[in-house]
């Protein structure tokens, strides 16, 4: 005891012993001070806690709000509490925040300059998530490349190709290019060249195409189909036509209308021509044109070609 009383007593700066630096009255204020910021700290992390849950409830109870876009809010609410938190804590122990505020800015300066490639993928995924041109479940197609969004995180967004193979885009990529996305309407126009003969009853030809593909349950009326001749081939009378479907059938719709056009056409008689050629040669044409292949070591046809 009197050797605990003897350091105490030491001085340590300018007469002062540590006795009447450590008083009662200093520990008591210290310990007051250590309980008052750790229970600043929990009611920081309650409250941060409580603003993101009521955040994300809000998705919760409307299912046209994007989850992924309220879980976001939700961290940046929290994280926002926990500074505030952090600093008044320091407050309670007199230490200056305003310079500590400071360095921190410098830092995040010097941090954002080094990491400008990443932090453009994070702006760029704030945007996405705010503006939502994308979400969950949505087939696009963007930067050449198609699939299923799957995920959407603040520096990549993950898409499910056709064939189910993981594609991982940076959000730079997906904000700053063309999207098209194939999801967000419930119908689509679908759309086919057919070309048939010039021989062919143009008539009983389009009759034919729009039996066969309105014939199909899959096919809307509203709005209405077009049938109609849209081009004079070199080789067929094209007729371009377009009908509506709900999106979800668009793609075995195509598929299916290709192959029933093609034996409805057959089983009616009208012609599908292959694309041909005529070529007319000359008697002296052909002779002159034989003796320069004969020169070139080649041969010439010696018939009209079709």
């Amino acid at each position: 005891m009197d050797s605990i009383n003897e350091v105490l007593n030491t001085e340590i700066y300018n007469g002062t012993s540590l006795s009447d630096v450590f008083t009662l009255d200093y520990l008591a204020q210290m310990l007051g001070n250590v309980v008052a910021a750790i229970v600043l700290l929990l009611i920081g992390l309650f409250i941060g806690r409580w603003v993101k849950g009521r955040i994300t409830a809000m998705a919760a109870r409307s299912p046209k709000l994007d989850d992924t876009l309220f879980n976001f809010l939700g961290n940046i609410a929290r994280y926002t509490v926990l500074i505030f938190t952090v600093l008044i804590v320091l407050n309670t122990f007199g230490v200056q925040t305003t310079s500590i505020i400071a360095a921190l800015g410098a830092a995040g300066l010097a941090i954002g300059l080094a990491l400008q490639g990443t932090l453009s993928n994070v702006a760029a995924g704030v945007m996405i998530i705010i503006f939502r041109p994308i979400k969950l479940g949505d087939f696009i197609s963007v930067a050449g490349q198609s699939g299923t969004v799957k995920d959407i995180t603040l520096n990549t967004t993950e898409l499910a190709s056709i064939g189910n193979s993981q594609i991982i885009i940076p959000n730079s990529e997906v904000w700053g290019n063309v999207i098209e996305n194939y999801s967000v309407y419930d119908t689509r126009r679908a759309e086919w060249t057919f070309g048939v003969g010039y021989g062919a009853n143009l008539a009983q030809a389009e009759q034919v195409i729009r039996d066969t593909i309105m014939g199909d349950a899959r096919s809307m009326n509203e709005p209405a189909p077009f049938i109609q001749v849209n081009n004079l081939n070199d080789s067929s009378v094209d007729f371009l036509v377009r009908v509506w479907v709900a999106s979800g059938d668009y793609f075995q719709y195509q598929a299916d209308m290709k192959r029933k056009v093609k034996e409805a056409l057959d089983a009616n008689g009208v012609d599908i021509p292959f694309p041909t050629r005529t070529l007319h040669i000359s008697k002296d044409e052909g002779e002159d044109a034989g003796e320069k292949s004969e020169n070139q070591g080649g041969e010439m046809p010696k018939s009209q070609l079709v």
